[in-house]
């Protein structure tokens, strides 16, 4: 498959001259499942821009426990503490679903964003974007049910990717849930048996997406609703 930094909804929408200016700096990066792009409190080098892998942003406590805050794919770009005035970020960076994004040394972002121009008006769209993002799912892990969130949580991956299938460990979706692998294993199970999901093997089939869509909470509608008003705030002429 042939792979262009304009797959990624960002730099796809740079106008040209700057979407050239940018090209011969952009760098095709595989990411792995489960590989960790950023660490909490380590100083960010560079960000990076999604084509079709999904990463998962967590907020790690000091005993080691972890919940998700936000997920992104090609709508978005990891990094924005590179050009928000921080040079590091108290959340972890891990890639979810493995594929291809395109990294960009962190100076150049910085450079880029100070210009003033189509690049920082995109960049600070996304990131109220990602702010509305964490601040839903942050409601939807303290009021709804983990059946719920999981279905939140597979709907918004999918939205993500060209596909119906996710392939995914009950330990790192429990991570990204903040719960016990108990807790997912059971959720999956009913899900399994409504005849949504089929999941074996850490392997994840989505075969009732409309299905799922009724089972999940409000937030996946009010989330979505966000990543389309992104994308049609975000188109530059």
């Amino acid at each position: 498959m042939l792979h262009s930094p304009g797959q990624n909804l960002l730099l796809g929408a740079l106008p040209a001259a700057d979407f050239e200016r940018l090209r011969p700096r952009l760098a095709l990066v595989e990411l792995s499942l489960g590989e960790a792009l950023y660490e909490p409190g380590v100083t960010i080098h560079s960000a990076f821009f999604p084509i079709d892998s999904i990463v998962s942003l967590l907020y790690v406590m000091t005993n080691g426990a972890s919940a998700e805050i936000g997920i992104v794919g090609r709508e978005g770009v990891i990094g924005v503490s590179l050009f928000m005035a921080g040079e590091s970020t108290p959340s972890r960076a891990v890639v979810q679903s493995s594929g291809y994004a395109y990294r960009l040394a962190g100076a150049v972002v910085r450079d880029e964003f100070e210009r003033g121009g189509a690049m920082q008006h995109l960049l600070l769209r996304y990131t109220q974007s990602l702010i509305a993002q964490m601040a839903q799912t942050a409601a939807c892990n303290r009021h709804h049910s983990v059946d719920q969130q999981l279905c939140r949580w597979l709907l918004l991956s999918l939205d993500r990717l060209n596909s119906n299938r996710l392939i995914m460990t009950q330990t790192l979706i429990a991570d990204m849930l903040g719960v016990r692998r108990e807790g997912v294993n059971e959720a999956a199970g009913k899900l399994q048996e409504a005849n949504l999901i089929t999941y074996s093997r850490g392997q994840i089939t989505v075969i009732d997406r409309p299905g799922l869509e009724a089972r999940t909470c409000e937030c996946y509608a009010a989330l979505r609703l966000e990543t389309e008003r992104l994308q049609s705030a975000i188109k530059i002429e």
